[in-house]
């Protein structure tokens, strides 16, 4: 069913912001330090652990799935919202440096693309 899907979610998101705060203060920093990517790793890790360790039924596997396939879209969405926010706000150079990154790694293409023909 959807609704383990909506639990398996739920509860990564609160174990992934508990250890991101966690880090947070162990490192001094009055932040989440990386508790979405703890719960993406976390969803994706037990998603598949539940797939392969319990006979779950096909509509509580599509429920899970739909969740996990869901999710990381757009917590990846908002993550670059928040990047290109926060270009704009620092200026000039936080633009600069982004669009050397991004030109440096079209440039990259055709080398990565030879190495994977190989």
């Amino acid at each position: 069913m959807v609704i383990y899907g909506v639990a398996l979610l739920a509860f990564c998101m609160l174990v992934g912001i508990i250890l991101g705060e966690l880090l947070g203060r162990l490192i001094g920093i009055e932040a989440n330090i990386g508790g979405i990517g703890i719960a993406m790793l976390l969803l994706i890790f037990l998603s598949n652990y539940l797939k392969k360790s319990f006979n779950l039924g096909e509509i509580t596997e599509r429920g899970i799935h739909f969740w996990s396939a869901i999710y990381i879209p757009i917590v990846v969405a908002m993550a670059a919202k928040q990047n290109v926010m926060g270009a704009l706000d620092g200026g000039f150079i936080a633009l600069l440096a982004g669009g050397i990154a991004v030109f440096l790694s079209f440039l990259l293409i055709p080398l990565l693309s030879k190495l994977g023909n190989k």
